[in-house]
């Protein structure tokens, strides 16, 4: 479906920033990092907001915002700090319970569980994802590890409530976009304390333009696109296409970073891919079975058999 594709693209994007963020994080800190992404990517939306907003936001409108401006980054802090304290293969693993975890959310908020046959597809899925990243072989557990799954659980609420709260209401995405990063903005400038001033003094070209396109890339777009589809899909879905965020990094890795491909990765991407489009075929038969109208399919009325005198 066309609505997949956006969805696909932000997963690619995703997929890329691994590299840039950590180099980043080493040149200035965690919470600098993340507060010069917000604030750059606050300053691009906000001037778009003020351009093309046909009305003023409403008290709703900015409270789910303000919801999920938390929500989303709770999950960037618990990721970033547990990326820097686990291995890169751990965290792969970790975050893509997110596959598992928001459809089982969502089905408790929604009184409405998918079949078992999309969980299947989600396992198929994550096992890919095991493969993609079992290279240099899985790690005992540890804080940053912790960390991680944290991060997993909150971006599972965070896309189900993206989806529970906007979906079938008038809300506007740029606004509730805006929202969101004018909140995380606030948030870790306010944590950054001297340490914004530090990186600031520290970064070179190189590196502003990596935090620019992590604003304008990994948060702008791929926030703005996330919730677009979100509010016309299931969180299921969505997640399920964001869950091919490990692909796509082993991709530009291969292409960008002169990595070599084996048969181990290639069936994890084999994997990856097929559970993918499984659980999207089970998700989409699910919603149609769901849209229909009662009595629309294959039912008419019962006739009365004709009566005969005794």
């Amino acid at each position: 479906m066309l609505k997949d594709l956006p969805l696909l693209a932000v997963a690619i994007v995703w997929g890329s920033s691994y590299l840039t963020a950590k180099d980043l994080t080493v040149a200035g800190g965690v919470l600098a990092l993340l507060a010069l992404r917000y604030l750059i990517s606050a300053a691009a939306m906000l001037p778009v907001l003020a351009i093309r907003r046909p009305r003023r936001p409403s008290r709703r409108e900015i409270a789910v915002g303000t919801l999920l401006g938390l929500t989303q980054a709770s999950v960037l802090a618990f990721e970033t700090y547990g990326v820097a304290h686990t291995s890169a293969t751990n965290a792969g693993v970790l975050i893509s319970l997110t596959i598992l975890l928001t459809p089982m959310l969502e089905g408790v908020i929604g009184r409405r569980f998918l079949p078992p046959s999309f969980f299947l597809a989600a396992v198929v899925a994550v096992g890919g994802v095991v493969l993609l990243v079992a290279g240099p072989g899985l790690r005992a557990p540890s804080a940053g590890d912790a960390l991680i799954l944290v991060a997993a659980v909150i971006r599972a609420v965070h896309v189900t409530l993206s989806g529970h709260l906007s979906r079938g209401r008038d809300f506007d995405t740029v606004t509730l976009t805006t929202v969101q990063t004018v909140v995380g903005a606030v948030l870790f400038t306010a944590a950054a304390g001297p340490t914004l001033g530090t990186a600031v003094s520290a970064y070179g070209k190189d590196q502003w333009l990596a935090v620019t396109y992590l604003a304008l890339g990994c948060s702008v777009f791929a926030f703005l696109v996330q919730l677009w589809a979100i509010r016309r899909t299931s969180a299921a879905r969505a997640s399920l296409l964001l869950g091919t965020e490990p692909v796509w990094a082993v991709l530009i890795g291969v292409g960008l970073g002169g990595e070599h491909l084996t048969m181990v990765t290639l069936a994890g991407i084999a994997l990856v891919l097929g559970g993918t489009a499984a659980g999207q075929r089970v998700e989409a038969n699910v919603r149609r079975e769901q849209q229909k109208p009662i009595g629309s399919v294959e039912w008419q009325p019962r006739v009365p058999e004709k009566m005969t005198g005794s």
